[in-house]
This record gives structure tokens, sequence and C-alpha cells, in this order.
């Protein structure tokens, strides 16, 4: 499930129901038909796997960072979810591999480098639901791609829980594309839901975003 949405269109407020970091005035969110607000939110977060929108790493190893959520993970296995969010490559041209120290905050790496970390981090333990809250605003597009059909293959196979559900936030058209369904969010509502083909035909709001975004450069086949 992705959700579309200018700065400050209200995205990050809706998909942070979830996991209850607020709760709603007014109805309800359910999980697996038991309202949230029933579950303890440690339970809740047991299964969920949040990638926000600040990216936060911490002082260690690039290694450590990526066991945060799972610390008794092989070295195997952190490699594996490494390659899966695209990172491998450019954690090997780094001084000391993933023994590579992670100043605070993560300053001596660049913004792609660390999302692709915290991607990492999430799809290592493998969560029932996946929240990735624009995080992927530094990475290019084709880079995208690939840790999209990437994380196809990692839920697919192996995982004892598979991935139910992903939400996706994004102010960039080109990562919603492909999505199961598109929410479309304009001043806290949202105001259109569909596929990227329905999307085109019927919201005036996700055409003008893609016009402003793309224009001509994809086709409606091309992302069907």
């Amino acid at each position: 499930v992705a959700i579309l949405g200018a700065t400050g269109a209200g995205k990050s407020s809706i998909v942070n129901l979830v996991p209850r970091f607020y709760d709603v005035a007014a109805g309800k969110i359910t999980w697996n038909g038991v309202d949230v607000r029933d579950v303890k939110q440690s339970d809740l977060l047991s299964h969920l796997g949040i990638v926000p929108q600040e990216t936060i790493l911490f002082s260690g190893t690039v290694r450590d960072n990526i066991r945060y959520g799972k610390p008794d993970a092989s070295d195997e296995d952190v490699i594996a979810a490494a390659k899966a969010a695209q990172a491998h490559d450019f954690i090997m041209g780094l001084a000391d591999g993933y023994d590579t120290r992670v100043e605070e905050r993560g300053v001596n790496l660049s913004g792609g480098q660390k999302q692709r970390i915290a991607i990492a981090r999430a799809l290592l333990v493998r969560p029932s639901v996946l929240i990735l809250d624009d995080s992927t605003s530094s990475v290019d597009v084709e880079t995208e791609t690939k840790i999209q059909d990437a994380m196809k293959t990692w839920f697919s196979g192996g995982a004892s829980t598979p991935l139910s559900t992903c939400f996706v936030v994004a102010q960039r058209i080109s990562t919603v594309l492909h999505a199961d369904k598109i929410l479309v969010v304009d001043e806290g509502q949202i105001v259109a839901q569909g596929t990227h083909g329905e999307l085109m035909q019927s919201s005036p709001v996700y055409q003008e975003i893609y016009d402003s975004q793309l224009g001509g450069g994809v086709k409606l086949e091309d992302a069907a």
C-alpha cells in the first residue's frame, strides 16, 4: 500500500496510527480485526519493521547498526539483508567494510547510504508489516527499483512470518507506480485510492502529481 502526497499533506500522520505513535480521535484502526488500542504497543512493535523519515543510526559499526533489531543475527543474514537493501556494495567500499565505525547520527555517511542501512536493519527482522516512511528519498530511481524488486524476493522466500503488508510513504511518484493500492493524501484527507492506471483516469490530484514529476516520461503500460 502506497501513500502519496505533497510535503505536509498528512502521509506520515496516517501511517503512524498503525504502531500507535498516537491514537485516532474517532473511528478505529484494526489489526486482524482487533482494535489496535486493545493491543499493547510493545506487542504491535514486535510485528513491525519501521524505517522513519529521519534515518536513525547509532555509534558503532555498520554491522551493529544493521543487527540492532536482531542482535543474534548471523553475519550471513546481515550481508543478505544489506544486499537486498542495495547496501552491500557501498559497504564493502568503506575502509573496514561491515566493521567500519558509524559516527553519531551517521554523519560520515551520505543520506542514501544511511537510508539503505536502515532498510537493511528493518528487513533483517523479517516483520509481518513493514513501514517505509519516505525512506528511499535520497537514493536514485534505479537503486530504488532494485530495492523494491529485492524486497519482493526477500519476503516471499524463507520467512517464518511472511510479510503481509508493506506501507510505502512517498512524495516521488516513481516510488508508488507498481503498488497494489495507492492512497492519495491532500490536506490531511485521503482524496483518492486505486492503482496507478485507475488513478490516472479518476483522480485530478494524482494526475497533477504525475504530470509535474514525470510528464510523458513513463507510459501507462510500463507502469501496469
